[in-house]
């Protein structure tokens, strides 16, 4: 499958299937955080909003038969870049997809010298995490430590995650 993918830039007559596959990446961290707030209201908007603040031309799209079916951007600050997002159509995941954006941003963000490219997955996405790491993203360089100010309202938080011997929870 992965052959037939071609990446191209962001244009804006792809705006409204690449709202649908962000709206579709919040609604996957609502499911596995069992927390349907968030993302907001209108989580198609963020995707907007992400476009005006890191501009169109620092997103791409995956097409598979003309259909949009990945995004992938980068956010560019001096020598350091991020990826974000990544997206993959549910459908067109496990296919080699989400590889080739990857070998596609990093060849990218090494021919604009940046020296660092870091990614941050939500917590409980085993499987984007699985996949970064297979595509050489094994520094650890920032945690993001959370406090839980309203228990009784809380979802469960998973157990099973130490670093430096500490257990947290996710």
């Amino acid at each position: 499958m992965s052959e037939d993918v071609k990446i191209r830039n962001y244009k804006v007559s792809d705006n409204e299937l690449c709202q649908k596959m962000w709206i579709e990446l919040t609604e996957y961290h609502q499911e596995i955080y069992d927390n349907p707030s968030i993302g907001g209201e209108n989580p198609g908007q963020a995707f907007n909003e992400h476009l005006e603040k890191y501009g169109e031309e620092n997103i791409w799209v995956a097409v598979v038969d003309k259909m949009i079916v990945g995004l992938v951007g980068l956010i560019v600050r001096g020598k350091e870049a991020e990826v974000e997002p990544i997206i993959i159509s549910s459908a067109y995941r496990k296919k080699g997809i989400g590889k080739k954006l990857l070998r596609f941003i990093i060849n990218h963000a090494s021919k604009k010298e940046i020296k660092y490219l870091s990614i941050r997955p939500v917590a409980r996405n085993k499987k984007a995490m699985k996949l970064f790491y297979e595509m050489g993203f094994n520094i650890l360089g920032h945690i993001e430590l959370f406090m839980n100010l309203k228990e009784k309202e809380s979802k469960k938080w998973k157990t099973g995650i130490e670093i430096h011997d500490i257990p947290f929870e996710y």
